[in-house]
């Protein structure tokens, strides 16, 4: 089959650092290669695959220091992927609501991943204008602001394990990975780590928008002779810092719509102690690889536990739901039944 994936341009395809939705998008992209399918990648011109790459930028918008606005490099990346619709079975995107008005231009089927939060009022009324268009959401839990939405599909996001090595634990530390924002708690787990006086070390980035924040919320915190903050970490690097954790914290306050990370740590063999919200419940096994929580007390409790978790199950519970292949086969799924449907509209 001859696929397009469309990837956001924000970060290389893989990031070297953080980037959740390009590093799915690479596994995607080189699953369905090892699988024979015929792929075509539209992301920066950075990014490496064993696809065809179309580059629309010279590298990530988030490394170019000239650039300011990433929006009109979208736009256009976008433009140009569906302006070569007509060689492609199935056109994939993965950049949000910028696909909409391009969908309906073109013959070749569509399906647009959405990795975002969707409780957003502003967003509701362009998605209602497009309820046509074939959606995949990443959790069922995302799908809640959208009932009117055209769902084919739940695929979860999925790694390759080889990227991810099992680790003993045995490093005596709390882990947080990901992002320094509101949302995503950092300042609940340092609260844990004190509580518990346990050592928290932090491996995130922090966005231009949550500057702020950090810099009156967080760096005050970051004093604690419990924590500390290593910044963001190389992808190269993940693995002994997950691995050699006694436990991820994991203290969302949003709605998350996945979570990479908790599969991430997972596939260490390290436990998930997480807040219960947004896809939370459906990534962690309560008690069995990780403890799913509703308060910082509880949160606090569980560190006592996640001993007794079996990190080889933690490890196993990624491979059979949340592997590459796993989630390359659904979209296999959803490709033909989309370009079947196709083929039975157009012979009508």
């Amino acid at each position: 089959m001859r696929i397009a994936q469309i990837a956001p341009l924000i970060e290389a395809v893989p990031p070297s650092l953080y980037g959740g939705t390009e590093r799915v998008v690479y596994y995607l992209t080189e699953q369905l290669v090892r699988m024979g399918h015929d792929v075509t990648l539209f992301a920066s011109g950075d990014s490496r695959t064993s696809a065809r790459l179309v580059p629309s930028v010279p590298k990530a918008l988030r490394l170019d220091e000239t650039v300011r606005d990433s929006i009109p490099h979208t736009l256009l990346h976008v433009a140009r992927a569906f302006s070569s619709a007509d060689e492609f079975d199935i056109m994939h995107s993965h950049v949000d609501y910028f696909t909409l008005p391009f969908v309906r231009q073109v013959r070749t089927p569509t399906l647009m991943t959405l990795h975002g939060r969707l409780d957003l009022p502003d967003i509701v009324p362009t998605f209602r204008e497009y309820a046509d268009v074939h959606l995949v959401s990443i959790s069922n839990a995302q799908r809640r602001p959208f009932p009117f939405a055209n769902w084919v599909a739940t695929a979860y996001n999925g790694i390759d394990l080889t990227d991810h090595t099992f680790g003993t634990g045995r490093g005596g530390y709390l882990a947080f990975l990901g992002r320094i924002s509101p949302e995503k708690g950092v300042d609940t787990a340092i609260r844990v780590a004190e509580e518990i006086g346990l050592p928290l070390r932090i491996a995130a980035k922090v966005d231009p928008m949550d500057r702020e924040y950090y810099e009156t919320e967080i760096v005050p915190m970051l004093k604690s002779e419990h924590v500390e903050y290593i910044g963001e970490v190389a992808q190269t690097d993940k693995s002994d810092f997950l691995g050699n954790a006694y436990a991820l914290l994991f203290p969302i306050r949003w709605p998350e719509p996945f979570g990479l990370t908790m599969i991430e740590s997972m596939a260490c063999g390290t436990p998930v102690i997480a807040m219960s919200c947004g896809s939370v419940k459906e990534i962690i096994v309560h008690e069995k690889t990780g403890f799913i929580c509703s308060s910082f007390e509880e949160m606090v409790r569980a560190v006592d536990y996640v001993g007794a978790i079996d990190r080889h199950t933690c490890r196993q519970h990624v491979q059979a739901n949340f592997s590459a292949e796993v989630m390359a086969r659904t979209y296999e799924s959803v490709y033909h039944r989309l370009v079947s449907r196709e083929l039975v509209a157009c012979e009508e």
